[in-house]
């Protein structure tokens, strides 16, 4: 099953005239492609699907969805490397 991963957008850029982004997920900071949410601003939540940001996502939602997935020990790919 494929899943969007809420987070936290806390650093804005352009790479190669792409929006990018830094986005935070529960202490896990990952590179991703904003394109698809112009808009965005930094501290914004989005869902993100394999390094794409699909959608905008208010932060209470974000807090739900990311709430339940690790009560269903669905984070792990998003540890940070030993």
């Amino acid at each position: 099953m494929c899943l969007g991963i809420p987070g936290k957008v806390v650093e804005t850029y352009t790479e190669h005239d792409v929006l990018m982004g830094r986005v935070e997920f529960g202490g896990v900071y990952k590179r991703v492609c904003l394109e698809h949410v112009p808009e965005i601003c930094v501290n914004d939540y989005v869902v993100v699907h394999v390094g794409f940001a699909l959608s905008r996502i208010d932060e209470a939602e974000a807090k739900r969805v990311f709430a339940f997935l690790g009560g269903m020990d669905q984070l792990d790919e998003l540890e940070a490397p030993s």
